[in-house]
């Protein structure tokens, strides 16, 4: 069927003129403001977000008026603007995650009851990590990551875990796409690589936290349909000095190979018909 004179107009220019025929800048105004609060812990007030995004107040007051009643972001008493978990609930909804974050939840109650700790369960999601579920120790204290946190890519066990088993392709988008945190350490992407390889050969990653001092992070992979590692686990490990009896780090490291195992065949991997898929 032969175009009409419009349809070719519009087939004619080049990307980056249709790109410009095509701009809403209204929209991309929102979604730099969503996307500086993002990397913020601590939030912005309206001139600080002004001074981050290159704009005047003005620019974006009413942008920001409009994310804040539509419950995107909110508002403290000092005026600081932050991110609410609206775009967390709205990737949740997602079936993909559902059904994760479902079939998870009642093997890390098991994990948390045999390890005697917390854990929780982390996705690799625009270039950070986020963590999906998470249970509480039952002991009378825990150390835990509320649900909805971002965390680094390249200074987390978590992220080592989820980078390590990725292929040379998928890994370079991820590090491409990689957006810092507040107070993400700077990585040397000679050393990261050496962890990775340490994380594929090891089958697993266990460091001690950059971020809390006395804390062991003990992270494992979780595998999808034809092996793909979709998820990671992971226990921030805790010593007890009182002498009382709990798993130390290697038995803790036994469940939680077990626990991701079972996780992985539930969300469709079959390790009788994988092959090794790591990467080199």
């Amino acid at each position: 069927m032969a175009m009409t004179a419009e349809q070719k107009g519009k087939h004619s220019g080049t990307s980056g003129e249709r790109a410009v025929r095509y701009a809403a800048p209204a929209l991309e105004k929102g979604l730099d403001i969503l996307e500086a609060l993002s990397a913020s812990a601590g939030g912005y007030t309206l001139n600080e977000l002004a001074q981050a995004l290159g704009r005047n107040v003005n620019e974006i007051f009413r942008m920001v008026v409009t994310l804040q009643r539509r419950g995107y972001i909110q508002a403290d008493q000092n005026d600081r603007y932050t991110l609410t978990l609206t775009m967390f609930q709205l990737a949740n909804r997602q079936q993909p995650v559902k059904t994760l974050v479902g079939s998870a939840l009642p093997l890390l109650q098991e994990l948390s009851e045999r390890a005697r700790q917390s854990c929780h369960l982390a996705i690799y999601q625009g270039g950070r990590v986020v963590i999906i579920a998470q249970v509480d120790s039952p002991e009378r204290w825990s150390f835990g990551l509320k649900v909805g946190v971002v965390m680094g890519l390249t200074d987390t066990s978590s992220g080592h875990v989820l980078l390590a088993y990725q292929d040379e392709v998928e890994r370079t988008r991820m590090l491409s796409s990689h957006i810092r945190v507040e107070g993400e350490q700077t990585m040397d992407p000679g050393q990261l690589f050496t962890l990775l390889k340490e994380v594929r050969r090891n089958g697993y990653s266990c460091m001690p936290s950059i971020q809390i001092q006395g804390v062991t992070n003990i992270a494992f992979p979780v595998r999808g349909l034809g092996g793909r590692v979709v998820a990671a686990i992971n226990v921030p490990h805790i010593a007890r000095i009182d002498g009382m009896p709990r798993p130390d780090i290697v038995q803790i490291t036994d469940i939680l190979a077990d626990i991701c195992g079972r996780l992985s065949s539930r969300i469709g991997y079959d390790a009788s018909l994988a092959e090794d898929s790591t990467p080199a």
